[in-house]
């Protein structure tokens, strides 16, 4: 299945992803694309910085190919990547994985996507000698791909698919959600 889409569309989702504003914890960088995995490439990085510290990072590729990809089942192919530190409890659970995994199709719902890919990783390290006082520390890392099905007639659409995964990526750092469901409270963060 491609997208109905044409060789123009290309730079208004780039554009659009480059007008994107994250929720205020993200920074975003337009880093340089890979340049032979489609025709047409913008990567993005983002951190997730709370209290100048840094609990997840990640990257966004869009790629794009005018005339399709079988592979991709369309035209637009988001790949992703996030890093986060886990709480060592939360970190050395086998289920990880798997709820890492569900985080990423969650973030995708409401989205019309096919083909999504990917692979979960979670890897505990502990410290010795010089650097034991360091402790234990555990991370996940998420790496996952899909195909954004957006409008021939509004190509900007694949801002929503940057916007699920900056939550994605906020998710993976901790934090509350920013849209909530009637009559639920967040407690914010302290940030003196």
């Amino acid at each position: 299945m491609v997208n109905a889409v044409g060789i123009n569309d290309f730079p208004a989702a780039a554009t659009a992803l480059r007008s994107f504003t994250p929720r205020i914890e993200i920074e975003i960088e337009e880093t340089p694309a890979p340049a032979k995995l489609a025709t047409h490439a913008l990567a993005l990085s983002a951190e997730c910085i709370v209290d100048d510290e840094e609990l997840a990072s990640g990257r966004f590729v869009l790629l794009y190919e005018p005339e399709g990809h079988d592979t991709w089942d369309g035209n637009f192919r988001c790949v992703t990547f996030i890093r986060a530190q886990m709480e060592l409890q939360m970190g050395v659970d086998p289920l990880l994985p798997e709820v890492g995994w569900s985080w990423f199709e969650d973030a995708l719902t409401g989205l019309e996507v096919t083909a999504t890919s990917g692979t979960v990783t979670q890897a505990t390290s502990a410290s010795f000698g010089q650097l034991e006082e360091r402790g234990s520390d555990s991370e996940i890392e998420i790496r996952a791909s899909w195909t954004a099905i957006v409008s021939a007639k509004n190509p900007s659409e694949i801002s929503a698919h940057f916007a699920a995964w900056c939550e994605l990526l906020a998710q993976c750092a901790g934090l509350a959600p920013i849209t909530l469901a009637d009559g639920v409270a967040s407690i914010a963060r302290n940030r003196s």
